[in-house]
């Protein structure tokens, strides 16, 4: 096990860089139609920018996966999407029309889509030594510990008896 000591400790450490990845976006998914709705949006209009955003989100992953094998840049455009969701899902806390909403919920598809061939191309690698199925589970079980937690946080002040749409801002950025 010492031999695969670093290995468990990568797999583990990029598992929960993703359960907070998709905790955070994950939570703020769970709430887009009725934010966007909040800043006026039809619900037409949701259904268009969410269609997109996984548009988007797929497509982009076939030239991300291209560049990652072409450049061999693996952690620059796995840091680039990350980096990408960092600043667009906190964002949406500002955004002042669903336009703007909508446009930051794309660029967090985006994100996404730049980061996970790469990132996935590093899981694999280092899973060589340890073994995909089990590394690649770790990760994954992480990852989706992280997709549940969200939305479930962010309900916790969305269902509060004294919640109200305009104080969302001030759960994204509490002071």
């Amino acid at each position: 096990m010492t031999t695969h000591k670093p290995a468990w400790i990568f797999i583990v450490l990029i598992g929960i860089v993703s359960l907070f990845a998709d905790m955070t976006y994950e939570g703020a998914r769970s709430i887009t139609g009725p934010f966007l709705a909040t800043l006026g949006a039809s619900a037409t209009a949701v259904g268009i920018i969410a269609g997109f955003g996984e548009l988007i989100g797929n497509a982009l992953r076939l030239l991300s996966g291209w560049i990652s094998d072409k450049t061999h840049q693996y952690w620059t455009i796995t840091f680039v999407g990350y980096f990408v969701n960092l600043l667009a899902v906190p964002m949406l806390a500002l955004a002042g029309s669903w336009e703007m909403a909508a446009l930051l919920m794309i660029l967090e598809r985006t994100g996404k889509a730049i980061r996970k061939p790469a990132r996935d191309a590093i899981l694999s690698n280092v899973t060589s030594t340890v073994g995909h199925g089990k590394g690649f589970g770790v990760h994954e079980a992480l990852d989706q510990i992280g997709a549940v937690m969200g939305p479930l946080i962010i309900s916790v002040p969305i269902t509060s008896p004294t919640a109200t749409p305009h104080l969302l801002p001030y759960c994204l950025f509490p002071h």
